[in-house]
């Protein structure tokens, strides 16, 4: 499997401090759960990002841009040789006294 720098908290972490709750979701009260697929390439990089299940187009687009900008991942291997690994990720988008970010269990296929 790839790995994050720093591994899965640090994976965590990223997502938490990276996203930025759009104010017109906000102001709307829109919050909930996105669903965001991509592949990390065999030289680390996630790229092909789509949201498998959006909530709502200004959520979409911020969880989309936050993978964009991940950096570049440790590849995974099999048999030794550097592959394309999929990953879905959800990021939970809620509001409270002070909005949140987190990014739960994360779901991963070979290719």
């Amino acid at each position: 499997m790839p790995n994050f720098p720093g591994g899965d908290r640090s994976l965590h972490n990223y997502i938490a401090e990276n996203t930025k709750y759009p104010p017109e979701a906000k102001e709307q009260g829109i919050e909930g759960r996105v669903y965001i697929s991509f592949i990390i390439s065999p030289e680390g990089k996630p790229g092909e990002i789509k949201v498998a299940k959006g909530v709502h187009p200004l959520l979409d687009e911020e969880a989309k841009r936050v993978i964009a900008t991940m950096p570049d991942w440790e590849p995974g291997k099999q048999r030794g040789k550097s592959v394309s690994v999929h990953y879905t990720l959800p990021i939970n988008f809620q509001l409270s006294d002070k909005e949140e970010v987190t990014q739960e269990k994360k779901e991963t296929v070979l290719h």
